[in-house]
């Protein structure tokens, strides 16, 4: 199963363009991405009408590792009525006057949807951790997992998804974005100042990926290199999250044949 190939081993990460299950080409993961989004729009719906479960899919990686494209191929395959996405940024004056999860736990998707995280709760113990920003990030882990055990608990399951992306593919991207004026808007001068402390913010992923997979929500390895790759990856990761689960919509609370019956031979606008 992609779950247990995908799932983080301690000090094993995999190559960033390596296929280590599935398509090893383009074409093939392109052409497997249809038949993945029908089934997964059966497993949203049943889950949507159950309405007593839900999935938090969790996106964190370096800058330019493919998040928001993520999202779009991803997601997209999704109906967006039973879709929450949310996207984290520095935080504002008014998150800053609460603790680190205050922000997150307005995000969380309730019973019935799929939420997508775009960056999340663990950039206060990476961006944190780097820059130095707050003083008790060492205690943020176990915070962290006491959280994703309450969501388990309340019946979320979180899919944890690092696009584990080289500085050699970084480098060509941050390169595409200049070159091309349609995507200055995506380039960020700071992001050059995070890849020079790439070294950092890879010990600060080896110690989220140590400390924090745990049975209620693993985190998965996406090698990232490669974008159709990593689409077909978490595509998948979704999938077999949501066979797994099993949604079934609700039994009707009505008798179906009356129901019949009175459309069928009683129709007002017959």
């Amino acid at each position: 199963m992609v779950r247990d190939v995908l799932r983080v081993r301690p000090g094993d990460l995999p190559d960033p363009r390596s296929t280590p299950v599935g398509p090893t080409s383009k074409q093939a993961a392109r052409a497997a991405l249809p038949a993945i989004g029908a089934r997964l729009a059966e497993l949203q719906e049943a889950l949507y009408a159950e309405a007593t479960r839900g999935v938090l899919l969790v996106l964190q990686g370096m800058d330019t590792s493919g998040k928001g494209g993520t999202i779009k191929h991803v997601a997209g395959l999704l109906n967006p009525l039973g879709l929450r996405i949310a996207s984290f940024k520095s935080p504002t004056r008014e998150e800053r006057r609460h603790d680190f999860l205050w922000r997150i736990r307005k995000q969380v998707p309730v019973p019935g949807q799929i939420g997508v995280f775009d960056r999340s709760h663990y950039e206060d113990v990476l961006i944190v951790r780097v820059e130095n920003l707050a003083p008790d990030w060492e205690a943020r882990y176990s915070t962290i997992n006491a959280f994703e055990a309450e969501l388990a608990d309340s019946g979320i399951t979180v899919i944890k998804c690092f696009l584990h992306i080289s500085p050699r593919e970084q480098k060509k991207r941050l390169l595409d974005r200049l070159n091309d004026p349609s995507k200055h808007w995506k380039y960020n001068p700071a992001d050059l100042a995070a890849r020079a402390k790439w070294s950092a913010y890879q010990e600060a992923y080896a110690a989220v990926l140590a400390r924090c997979s745990t049975p209620a929500a693993p985190w998965y390895v996406i090698p990232a290199d490669r974008k159709w790759y990593r689409n077909w990856a978490v595509a998948s990761l979704l999938l077999e999250t949501l066979e797994a689960l099993a949604p079934q919509p609700p039994r009707a609370d009505f008798d179906v044949q009356s129901e019949l019956t009175r459309l069928t031979e009683h129709d007002p606008l017959a």
